[in-house]
């Protein structure tokens, strides 16, 4: 596809006095604060985002990151027959239109765009675009903030000057976020990994950390966690067994009944696998209160500390409906699975025993009829 030459604006041309500057200063210094304390780069750039489309004429900004899976996050104005905002993962956008970032130290503008189609605008073309370069210390490309229309649009002077100026401004900031969220996937992948490891280990529980993972989440969006309690705990879900690993493999792959002596040991588990979590030095609390809790019972019946209620925190609370539904529902040498109906019974006929009543009813309402779960 064919870029046309971009529209010939450069940001001192573009304001009368410094009325931008002056006007826009307290607007800045809040995205800044925001960027500063996020903790992810979606989180950090959406408020950048929405910005952009409150104070030009897009109906819709992005940031594209180039590196690795590049990883699009879209705001769309209301007006838009799309949702508010989402995150998709896709191929980067044109290749000539990277070459021409690339190549370009400055925002880049495009009043009529050869149509720019992506399958997370449900083939809504692009027609105008803005294109700002984001870029490492070293001068690679990382990225790009992004404003477009889907009529033809000749941007403004202004318009012009507010995306230079914001989207200058907030570029370093998203350069330590993207690194910072690099670094957040690589100890996820670690972490998913000693789950599999120990699965791999434990053979009779193959697939259950993404099955029990997966779950996890999809309370946490009932409960309406924020992105960091999210994390915390899919990476307590992904270590709350890690202390298997120091369990002989007489004890732990024992196809028979467990002795008393045995199941002591077997208990053990939890306190390892808080020392080994903890260890990790980067878990925040609420993940290992995933490991610590996940085998207290509401009713004080549960191990290794014999919580009760309230006592025992949310995560482990949480989990622990997550990790018995999954063990209910798979096949065992020792049993087969349970059907859906049968564990839902059985996990609602705990209430108030095993589990906290308010979470089951929550757990009951998510997984509805027909709702079916992976496995």
């Amino acid at each position: 596809m064919a870029i046309p030459s971009p529209i010939g604006l450069r940001l001192p041309d573009l304001i009368p006095g410094q009325d931008l500057r002056t006007t826009s200063a307290q607007l800045i210094l809040n995205l800044i604060r925001q960027a500063v304390s996020a903790s992810t780069l979606t989180e950090g750039i959406q408020p950048t985002l929405d910005f952009l489309i409150n104070h030009t004429a897009a109906v819709g900004s992005a940031y594209v990151g180039f590196t690795g899976a590049p990883t699009l996050t879209y705001h769309v104005r209301a007006t838009w027959a799309g949702p508010p905002h989402f995150t998709v993962e896709g191929p980067p956008p044109d290749p000539a239109l990277t070459r021409s970032l690339e190549n370009s130290s400055e925002p880049l503008f495009f009043d009529t765009f050869a149509p720019l189609c992506s399958p997370a605008l449900d083939g809504v073309e692009v027609a105008s675009l803005a294109a700002a370069p984001v870029r490492t210390r070293d001068g690679e490309l990382l990225g790009a903030f992004m404003i477009f229309t889907f009529k033809p649009h000749i941007w403004q002077p202004e318009e012009a000057a507010t995306f230079s100026l914001v989207s200058g401004t907030v570029a370093a900031l998203a350069v330590r976020l993207a690194a910072d969220d690099a670094a957040r996937d690589a100890r996820e992948s670690a972490l998913r990994a000693m789950g599999l490891a120990l699965e791999a280990r434990d053979r009779e529980t193959s697939g259950h950390t993404d099955r029990v993972a997966a779950l996890a989440m999809r309370m946490a969006q009932a409960l309406g966690y924020c992105p960091a309690q999210t994390q915390a705990l899919r990476w307590g879900s992904y270590l709350h067994d890690i202390g298997k690993i120091a369990i002989p493999d007489t004890v732990l792959l024992k196809p028979g009944s467990l002795d008393d002596a045995e199941w002591a040991v077997m208990r053990s588990h939890v306190c390892e696998g808080v020392r080994f979590a903890a260890s990790l030095g980067f878990l925040p609390e609420a993940a290992l209160e995933v490991v610590r809790d996940h085998h207290e019972r509401w009713n004080g019946q549960g191990y290794p500390a014999g919580k009760a209620g309230s006592e025992i925190s949310l995560s482990g609370r949480l989990f622990a409906l997550c990790d018995v539904y999954d063990a209910l529902t798979s096949q065992r040498p020792y049993k087969a699975a349970w059907t859906r109906r049968a564990a839902l019974a059985e996990i609602e006929g705990q209430a108030g025993q095993h589990f906290d009543p308010e979470l089951v009813r929550l757990f009951l309402q998510m997984l509805t009829p027909g709702d079916e779960l992976p496995h």
